[in-house]
């Protein structure tokens, strides 16, 4: 394909120019021009694109047919340049967007819209203090309620607030049920300690206590929930990052109340460092967890989350485990997000749309 024609079909189609697994990104403007993305997790020096013909700059690269990709393009002191032949943004959560897209097998998991008359939960927003429980001021908690009449499991969420806004996952959730893909469950997301997360989510018994004493409670007072005393392990707890090793020592700590855990792209090893969740994995546990566990091929953590995997399976964890073409984002999780749904809240026989 020669320059003119790749510009030609950048205008038409938008950027990248995409043939079988060929993603070809194309910039007209004052170069040089760099690019970097998830298919290098972000890290290392950015890839220089080639000047084809005058201002007109391209690079090639060979991606999974089904991946979901963002990315960014920068001039030579390193600021970001928009791509004017590629609309689709996303917030990248440091202040700036990545250009995105899917390769042709790729795509959303979901409408981006709920079918229409689909029953809504009722999400509310509630102030939790935290002094007693050794945490500095107030936690802002966002409940979701089904719209049932039945008691439900609760889904307790780190990053609360991100997967309220970034991933909607009420949303998503009412959605699933009501394509009788999952059966209801109720959603406390937690917000985060913003400067202080690492610390919180670095296997922190504080955080298990927060969501034993007060999350729960306050689930409990304003939704019909399972009772975990006669059911054990009714509940679960989601997480990504950073947020998928706390979900997973969450439920390894306290598997009487968390019996269900889905951690996204689990930060089980950073910089070599292996977090204790490994010790406690090798530990016959004292009630087996159902964990669902993904990870992006393209982030640095997939080498953490394949040897944990398979040493919880060991000791008598039943665990799911998967990898997707995609990066470390939330539209990655979001799409992935659904199939831990579906694995661990399964609807009943009698709620599947026929």
């Amino acid at each position: 394909m020669d320059a003119r024609e790749l510009e030609v079909r950048a205008r038409a189609e938008g950027t990248p120019v995409i043939t079988g697994d060929t993603a070809t990104f194309v910039w007209r403007g004052r170069g040089p021009v760099f690019l970097q993305g998830d298919f290098q997790d972000w890290r290392g020096e950015p890839l220089a694109l080639e000047r084809v013909a005058p201002g007109l700059w391209i690079r090639s690269l060979a991606l999974p047919r089904d991946a979901y990709v963002e990315y960014a393009l920068f001039d030579a002191r390193g600021q970001r340049l928009r791509d004017d032949f590629n609309p689709h943004v996303s917030d990248n959560g440091f202040g700036d967007v990545n250009h995105t897209f899917y390769m042709p097998e790729g795509g959303p998991s979901l409408p981006s819209r709920r079918p229409r008359g689909a029953p809504r939960g009722r999400v509310t927003q509630h102030r939790v203090d935290m002094s007693d429980v050794g945490l500095d001021g107030q936690r802002t908690v966002h409940l979701y309620a089904p719209p049932t009449r039945e008691p439900v499991p609760l889904l307790v969420v780190f990053d609360g607030e991100d997967y309220l806004r970034r991933v909607r996952l009420p949303d998503l959730v009412d959605t699933l049920v009501a394509d009788g893909r999952m059966r209801p469950v109720a959603l406390a997301l937690v917000s985060n300690g913003g400067p202080t997360r690492g610390v919180e989510y670095a296997c922190s018994e504080y955080t298990v206590a927060l969501l034993l004493w007060k999350v729960l409670p306050l689930a409990r007072a304003q939704m019909l929930i399972v009772d975990e005393r006669h059911h054990p392990g009714a509940h679960a707890v989601l997480g990504a990052s950073l947020g998928g090793l706390m979900a997973l020592f969450t439920g390894l700590r306290a598997p009487e109340v968390f019996g269900r855990v889905l951690a996204q792209s689990g930060a089980f090893v950073v910089e070599n460092h292996e977090f204790v969740v490994f010790d406690l994995a090798r530990h016959v546990p004292r009630r087996p967890l159902e964990v669902w566990m993904s990870c992006g091929r393209f982030e640095v953590l997939l080498e953490g989350n394949q040897r944990l995997a398979p040493l919880l399976k060991s000791s008598g964890h039943r665990v799911e485990y998967r990898e997707y073409s995609g990066g470390h984002n939330y539209p990655a999780w979001r799409d992935d997000v659904v199939r831990g749904l579906e694995c661990l809240f399964p609807p009943n026989p009698s709620s599947k749309r026929r």
